[in-house]
């Protein structure tokens, strides 16, 4: 009889033995060893930054460019990152001066939000030339732009924006 539970004992042992060594043996290939990150950093440039992805965004669907063309007054609509990203623009083509009047106001604030970074970008004023928009009164078939300061560059290309003059807003523009 004690050479039966001596047996049993010996069969459960290798089978702890083999849980728990399969465990650690798991949990040391899901992280990397200490060295590794170091030998991988030592190898990466300075300032590098992490890959950005493959994809290319979506531009403004024709559904959209319609609505703002009919509802807004504008078409050719683009957010563009200008002067290495410190400065990002949004220009725009009028096609109706009486809906897209609140974009040549001058009292109106103009902002600019990104989904993403949820900063909340304004228009800079400088002391000679005054806010870097055109203002007065809107022209058809006349572009306009107006350039929000991106100090820091909070908003990256390929980010969403909403863009809001005063009543006038427009929604989900890619900054290129």
């Amino acid at each position: 009889m004690s050479r039966r539970r001596s047996r049993s004992r010996l069969t459960r042992l290798p089978r702890a033995v083999l849980i728990a060594g399969s465990a650690c043996l798991a949990a040391a290939l899901l992280q990397p060893a200490a060295g590794e990150e170091s030998a991988s950093a030592a190898h990466k440039p300075a300032g590098t930054a992490l890959k950005q992805s493959p994809y290319a965004p979506a531009s403004l669907p024709q559904r959209a460019k319609g609505f703002y063309e009919l509802m807004q007054g504008i078409d050719n609509v683009s957010v563009r990152r200008t002067a290495s990203g410190n400065l990002i623009r949004f220009s725009y083509r009028v096609t109706d001066p009486v809906a897209a009047r609140p974009l040549g106001e001058k009292t109106a604030t103009a902002l600019m939000f990104g989904r993403t970074s949820h900063a909340l970008l304004e228009i800079p004023v400088m002391d000679k030339v005054g806010a870097l928009r055109q203002t007065g009164p809107l022209e058809v078939g006349q572009e306009y732009w107006m350039v929000f300061s991106n100090k820091g560059g909070l908003i990256k290309a390929g980010e969403r924006v909403d863009v809001f003059v005063g009543s006038f807003h427009v929604d989900g523009l890619i900054v290129q």
